[in-house]
């Protein structure tokens, strides 16, 4: 089970954190994600780690401004979104993925949360 938290309104400029907390079994996962789906659009990949060794993968369109990494001890993922937009404004997702090689191809991932809103102003 995953379940997000930390969305949010907030101007541009600002930054916001989300948090997502993950079940054991979730956890044990190869790789995390997270995902955005703006209203009209295409959910896109926003970010993942493997949670193995802590490599990390962006979408250009958020590389330098958002910062994805884990907390093993917690079972929780985090994004750190600074320098926010207003095309930032989406539904963001928390997903989990068993594939053995950690991208942000959506379709790799198989579990997913309920989504946490974020508007940008």
């Amino acid at each position: 089970q995953l379940v997000e938290s930390g969305g949010g309104s907030v101007q541009a400029g600002g930054s916001l954190v989300l948090s997502c907390a993950a079940s054991g079994y979730t956890y044990s996962s190869n790789c995390m994600g997270w995902f955005r789906q703006a209203p009209g659009k295409e959910r896109e990949g926003v970010a993942a780690i493997y949670t193995g060794g802590g490599s990390t993968y962006y979408a250009d369109s958020v590389k330098g401004r958002f910062t994805i990494s884990k907390d093993n001890a917690k079972s929780a993922l985090y994004l750190q979104m600074n320098s926010l937009k207003p095309e930032d404004t989406a539904m963001y997702y928390c997903a989990a993925s068993y594939y053995t090689a950690c991208s942000l191809i959506i379709g790799r991932f198989g579990d997913w949360g309920q989504g946490t809103q974020v508007t940008v102003s």
